[in-house]
């Protein structure tokens, strides 16, 4: 038996994806949780086998509670769901330690293969993601300049984008609200960009981060 944890604040897109697992026999949703905090937690009490993971979500948001599970619950393997196709969130989600990568077009069927791939010790990356990186890795010319962030800035981006206030950023990487400001400082001048609503138009025009959910 394959247990399952859906990591989503959508309650609506726990419920869809819970429909579509709940018919397997092999499969079960141990438990649903709507944010990063919550889905550490339940890894580390719990020790799901399979995590589908949201990456747009409040709080830490999903790319920081992938590489949490992946350090503190490493019986449980992440596989990430996200509008996004385009670099470099999925191959960093990669090379982070994460098995999966899907989209949320994704049809049941490649979903459930996923799943068992990945329970399986195998890693799963639908094609057009593994198109893009493979693209992106031949192509250097037309990389995204969030290419030469680290992992850490990368996630400060992603949460400076969704309007998170660097106090709670803070708060939630357990760094303090200097070192936020020096990360902060440190990608304006990697990307050439001199605030934070500059920080977002450029993340928005080269698919880091989906317009819908801001």
């Amino acid at each position: 038996m394959i247990k399952l944890l859906l990591v989503d604040d959508h309650e609506i897109v726990r419920t869809g994806i819970r429909r579509i697992l709940e018919d397997i026999h092999d499969f079960k949703v141990v438990g649903e949780v709507h944010n990063g905090e919550e889905a550490i937690k339940f890894c580390r009490n719990h020790a799901p086998d399979v995590v589908l993971m949201d990456m747009n979500m409040p709080g830490i948001g999903g790319l920081e509670a992938t590489k949490q599970i992946i350090h503190y619950a490493q019986d449980s393997r992440v596989i990430v769901l996200s509008v996004q196709k385009e670099n470099p969130i999925p191959a960093r989600v990669m090379q982070m330690g994460a098995f999966g990568y899907l989209t949320k077009s994704a049809e049941p069927k490649e979903m459930i293969n996923a799943i068992r791939k990945v329970a399986a010790g195998q890693r799963y990356i639908a094609p057009e993601i593994a198109q893009q990186i493979a693209i992106g890795q031949l192509n250097l010319q037309e990389t995204s300049p969030f290419e030469q962030l680290s992992k850490r800035e990368l996630e400060i981006t992603i949460m400076l984008t969704k309007g998170t206030r660097v106090p709670e950023i803070a708060d939630k990487l357990n760094i303090s609200a200097k070192t936020v400001n020096t990360y902060r400082y440190r990608m304006f001048e990697k990307l050439r960009v001199g605030s934070d609503v500059e920080l977002t138009h450029l993340a928005i025009r080269h698919n880091l981060i989906d317009s819908d959910n801001l």
